[in-house]
């Protein structure tokens, strides 16, 4: 399938007969590389493909998602509340994920509709403060909870490196782990800057497969050990409880875990930067609109779910993972030791000697997830800059601009909160508790959006609805309950 490099938004298509989409090749997406795909131009329309098989040329969105989604949330978070919890809280993996594909399909549905990001539709949730909604300020604050989050994946990355090659000798030195944490900080920025993040996410989300399948074939291969799980575990697993202790990090897995308050509004620049939005074009009003958003908007649900499936299927096996090694031999990660403690999941079960096979993985889909991370954190905080005012979105130039500055700041604040707090596993449990309330103004103001803004004609009926609405309750409940555990 091809992917939309998401590096600068300036990688859209041509114009395409109404058959073009049964008959174009994948690389349609690079077909006009000077064309802007947040200008609806009604010469690019394009009809939509039938059934998954045509529709398979067109995925991508989903696929850049998951690449970033596969990483600190499966290998840390999720990981570590399997060895405190045990597999008392595997329904919360399927809890997590499921329930908030509802909200980032709605919300791409709005993005297909007026090719515009979700960050310009939180700032239509009333009531106002001045010009802006309440809910553009709550968004522009979440930045902190970027900093945390990526500042405990580059460090998280830093410790895995540096236990692998050492400078001074000392792995846990704060010396070693700072200039690793600058190394990974200064190949994000050279990478971005120089343009070649299509090398690195085929790369990467390569990489991604490889640990997923060989984490799924650790979770069968642990039945030949003494850390073999049972049917009946699995059944424990599913019984809707929470063991005591483990609220916390079950409030920040939840809020890590799957498509994040950061996937969700990221894949909505994702799916207008594919080309569904444009494909789509401006709405006129006409039966022809309608019957092109709902085919461009089947595809990209066909594309959310697909991803979904990969994504659990990591998280899932991570968690086992957690759940069995470690839970059963009473180990439970910890500042530093995060990662060398994650590795006896693989030490104690298939020998020494995988061990540094696994510190290398992990900071590669670590360092994986940072580099997912900068082009989508550096699109949602140049749309809020613009929200407020400081420049104008429509204008493709000063866009870029902002973006290219923004690649090498951000990194920077990263690579500085990694260096200066050397604990990673804390920064990234506050992260998932940020996420978590972050994730309740997204699910606001997607039901806002659906019920006053989209088209109703695009809309799939009381099912979907009905599903919204119980994904947008039990994002702002665990919401609610991540604030009261925090405070």
């Amino acid at each position: 399938m091809s992917i939309v490099p998401p590096s600068l938004p300036d990688n859209n298509m041509d114009a395409r007969t109404p058959a073009a989409a049964e008959s174009a090749p994948v690389d349609i997406i690079a077909a006009n590389k000077n064309a802007d795909p947040y200008v609806l131009d009604p010469s690019k329309v394009m009809e939509p493909p039938k059934g998954w098989a045509a529709s398979l040329r067109f995925f991508g969105p989903g696929m850049v998602a998951t690449a970033g989604i596969v990483g600190s949330g499966e290998l840390i978070t999720t990981t570590t509340l399997g060895s405190r919890a045990g597999m008392t809280l595997l329904w919360l993996i399927l809890v997590s994920t499921i329930v908030k594909v509802a909200v980032q399909i709605e919300l791409a549905r709005w993005s297909i509709s007026t090719g515009k990001p979700g960050i310009f539709g939180y700032d239509h949730v009333p009531p106002k403060i001045g010009k802006r909604s309440w809910a553009s300020y709550l968004v522009l604050l979440q930045f902190v909870q970027f900093l945390a989050n990526l500042g405990g994946i580059v460090g998280s990355a830093a410790v895995a490196m540096s236990m692998l090659l050492p400078f001074g000798g000392d792995p846990f030195s704060a010396v070693s782990i700072g200039i690793w944490a600058w190394i990974f900080t200064i190949i994000v920025i050279a990478i971005h800057q120089l343009n070649r993040y299509s090398l690195i996410e085929t790369v990467s989300t390569g990489l991604v497969l490889l640990v997923t399948i060989a984490v799924i074939v650790m979770v069968f291969g642990i039945q030949a050990t003494q850390f073999a799980w049972t049917a009946g575990d699995l059944a424990d697993g599913m019984r809707f409880q929470v063991s005591a202790g483990a609220m916390g990090i079950a409030l920040s897995m939840f809020g890590l875990t799957g498509v994040n308050a950061n996937e969700i509004s990221g894949y909505t620049f994702w799916v207008v930067e594919k080309g569904y939005a444009t494909w789509t074009g401006p709405n006129d009003g006409s039966d022809d609109w309608v019957r092109r958003a709902r085919g461009w908007i089947s595809v990209m649900k066909k594309d959310a779910w697909v991803s979904w499936f990969v994504y659990t299927l990591a998280t899932v096996a991570f968690y086992i993972l957690g759940a069995t090694v470690l839970y059963k031999q009473g180990i439970s990660p910890t500042g530093t030791d995060l990662i060398e403690t994650i590795s006896h999941i693989f030490t104690d079960t298939l020998g020494p000697w995988v061990g540094p096979l696994f510190l290398l993985l992990s900071a590669i889909t670590l360092a994986k997830t940072l580099f997912t991370a900068v082009p989508n954190l550096s699109r949602q905080f140049t749309a809020s800059l613009a929200v407020f005012g400081l420049f104008d979105w429509a204008d493709a130039k000063r866009r870029n601009l902002v973006l290219r500055i923004l690649m090498v700041i951000l990194p920077l604040c990263w690579g500085l909160t990694a260096t200066l707090i050397q604990q990673p596993l804390q920064l990234v449990i506050l992260a998932g508790i940020l996420q978590a309330v972050y994730l309740m103004i997204i699910a606001i103001a997607t039901v806002y959006l659906s019920f006053t803004e989209t088209d109703k004609r695009i809309k799939d009926g009381s099912p979907t609805t009905v599903y919204l609405l119980i994904s947008a309750v039990a994002i702002f409940a665990v919401g609610v309950l991540a604030l009261a555990d925090a405070f």
